[in-house]
């Protein structure tokens, strides 16, 4: 154990206790490699590693790759086709069993054998991993990965250069788990993990407990601290205004997901101690179905941009402090441009307003409507079954309507939002949802929710709800993955973000920050961009 643990937990007087946590509902599956929800990624980031992480660090830090399963980073050789690994000796899964090269190995074939959301995207280029994505169930990732077990090593081949790769394998679907785990959904089964807090029991409906894993010994304090409190309990089903007076009073310490506008206030004024708002990569935004009327026609896809009042939506999520209109499927902070709209009055692709967002374009959003033919067809929007996320649909489908569509509403419980939205056999429209980068960069958005090998017809972990797929944002992609050079990257990342927003399979809403509010009792609050609060490194005595 290191010195840094010996001092920060289990010398310290703030070791022990139960973590007290709420949420409306669960956030589906699991399964680390399949579930693709910031809820439960949060908790699988303490109890599960890959072979990198990224680190539980505060701002920009906390977004740089480190070593976690690993001993280091890995070498790069055959100029970025091929990554050495060298495994950590003296790991153990909190079943007891030691964590081996074969492990890594049977993890990384499993992302494909379970149809990981993002087994195309991320480890695609994993030699073998075409006949995978064509055939999961006999997935070996011939010539792609080799172990050593004498030396501890896994080598993976790549079919071209990728200069994400690090990145990608420091993901959550990366985890790695023991080489039995089935190839399948594990559901509301939990696989044993590494980190420093495992699942004892888990209910969809009622809440899980996490205990600290009884084999977790720390070998990074910046990968993979211990923890402070000795059991976490995930209670649901509290509804968001009720969660948020709980909290406030220290019945919880801490709830997940967007806070209720009419608490904002009272929230920033009656309990400013307990509230943290940070930025995050993250943004709101409408997915709409290209290959199903009526958003199969650009027109209608136009029409939408035009007609969304991005400025009402920063009201319903909680007001410019923490919102801002956006008009590109990038959030600020990772490409150039922020402030260019081409969906504002006065303003198109092909001529955007460099001084941003000014207002809607109904009328403009009303006469592509007819010029598109799809004028009086029935629409149905479907959003997050909670407070705000229905506020701003009712205030979307009034929008729809007044563009000349007969429009409908249809909240679904949160937990199964996402999953149904994305599953091509629900012949979903259009659809209200948020996303936060996997890490720093535009591929997170501009690959991963419209990369063609992200689109599984019939799947729940279709996470191109959108169905696009394009050639030239393909080529331009490909040509990403094997560009070594930042700037050069950047300038290619701008020509994808023209053609999709000219393409307009989403229209864009807000980029957002997050408000997390605490219990009293809550000590050290620690968050990071990717994963906010961090689990091991609160406190609550």
């Amino acid at each position: 154990m290191s010195a840094h643990a010996a001092e920060g937990t289990r010398g310290s007087p703030h070791r022990g206790g139960t973590l007290r946590l709420t949420a409306v509902s669960s956030a589906g599956t699991l399964d680390p490699q399949i579930n693709y929800t910031s809820q439960y990624m949060q908790v699988m980031s303490v109890v599960y590693d890959g072979l990198l992480t990224y680190p539980k660090l505060q701002g920009p830090a906390g977004g740089q790759v480190v070593p976690d399963l690993a001993r280091s980073l890995p070498d790069m050789l055959d100029g970025g086709r091929t990554w050495v690994f060298t495994l950590r000796d003296g790991i153990r899964f909190s079943n007891g069993a030691p964590v081996t090269v074969e492990d890594v190995a049977a993890s990384l074939r499993r992302i494909f054998r379970v149809g990981a959301p993002t087994a195309g995207s991320f480890y695609g280029a994993i030699r073998g991993a075409d006949a995978c994505l064509r055939d999961p169930a006999h997935c070996t990732l011939a010539g792609g990965v080799e172990t050593d077990a004498a030396s501890g090593r896994i080598t993976i081949h790549l079919t071209g250069p990728d200069a994400e790769f690090p990145q990608k394998m420091a993901f959550g679907h990366a985890a790695v788990l023991p080489a039995g785990t089935p190839p399948h959904d594990l559901g509301n089964e939990a696989a044993p993990g590494t980190g420093p807090y495992r699942i004892v029991a888990s209910s969809p409906d009622r809440g899980m407990r996490l205990e600290r894993n009884p084999f977790f010994h720390e070998w990074s304090a910046t990968a993979q601290p211990d923890g402070y409190v000795d059991t976490i309990i995930y209670d649901y089903g509290l509804a968001e205004e009720d969660a948020v007076t709980a909290v406030e009073r220290g019945q919880y310490d801490w709830m997940a997901g967007l806070k209720p506008l009419d608490r904002l206030g009272e929230m920033g004024s009656r309990h400013t101690a307990q509230v943290h708002v940070y930025p995050v990569y993250g943004l709101l935004f409408l997915p709409m179905n290209v290959n199903i009327p009526p958003f199969d026609n650009i027109l209608a896809r136009h029409a939408v941009n035009y007609a969304l009042d991005r400025r009402a939506m920063t009201i319903l999520y909680g007001g410019s402090a923490i919102a801002a209109p956006l008009c590109r499927m990038v959030p600020p902070g990772l490409l150039p441009g922020d402030g260019a709209c081409a969906w504002t009055r006065g303003a198109d692709p092909d001529h955007p307003a460099e001084d941003g967002w000014r207002a809607p374009d109904m009328a403009r959003a009303r006469q592509l409507v007819r010029e598109s033919g799809t004028a009086g067809q029935d629409v149905t929007l479907i959003v997050p079954a909670t407070a705000m996320y229905v506020s701003m649909g009712t205030y979307l489908r009034d929008m729809l309507q007044a563009m000349g569509y007969q429009a409908h509403l249809h909240p679904l419980s949160a937990a199964m939002e996402g999953s149904y939205v994305q599953n091509t056999g629900n012949h979903v429209q259009i659809s209200l949802l948020g996303w936060y980068a996997d890490y720093a960069s535009p591929s997170n958005f501009l690959d991963t929710l419209f990369g063609c090998e992200n689109f599984h017809a019939g799947s729940d972990n279709s996470i191109n709800i959108s169905g696009l797929c394009d050639a030239e944002v393909q080529d331009l992609t490909q040509r990403i993955r094997t560009t070594a050079d930042p700037q050069a990257a950047e300038l290619l990342w701008r020509q994808v973000d023209d053609r999709i927003t000219r393409l307009a399979p989403a229209a864009p809403m807000i980029s957002i920050s997050y408000v997390d509010l605490v219990s009293p009792r809550l000590g050290n609050y620690f968050a990071t961009r990717l994963y906010h609060m961090a689990f091991s490194r609160v406190w609550v005595q």
